[in-house]
């Protein structure tokens, strides 16, 4: 996962708040990491997305190889019959 850092430093008034005013005084975590957790639990949501689209994916890669196979057989089928149609169409 790639390491983001910050574009611009801080503003002063954040620097210079005091400890307690940066931290949630229910949880006690920074609001500042809190931000970035959060952010990380969106691009959580939208892999897990994607992780299911491409799970669907390889579902239905599986279902059109078991067509084209059943499809394929039919042309053997067919062209065998083809033949033995020719066959008789020559002796008649």
């Amino acid at each position: 996962m790639d390491r983001q850092t910050p574009m611009h430093a801080l503003p002063e008034e954040i620097q210079k708040m005091l400890p307690e005013d940066k931290v949630c005084k229910y949880c006690g975590v920074s609001y500042l990491i809190l931000h970035e957790f959060k952010a990380m639990e969106e691009k959580v949501k939208a892999m897990e997305k994607e992780m299911k689209f491409y799970q669907g994916s390889v579902e239905r890669e599986k279902r059109l190889q078991e067509k084209i196979k059943s499809l394929s057989q039919d042309l053997e089928q067919y062209k065998t019959d083809n033949k033995s149609k020719t066959e008789r169409l020559d002796r008649l």
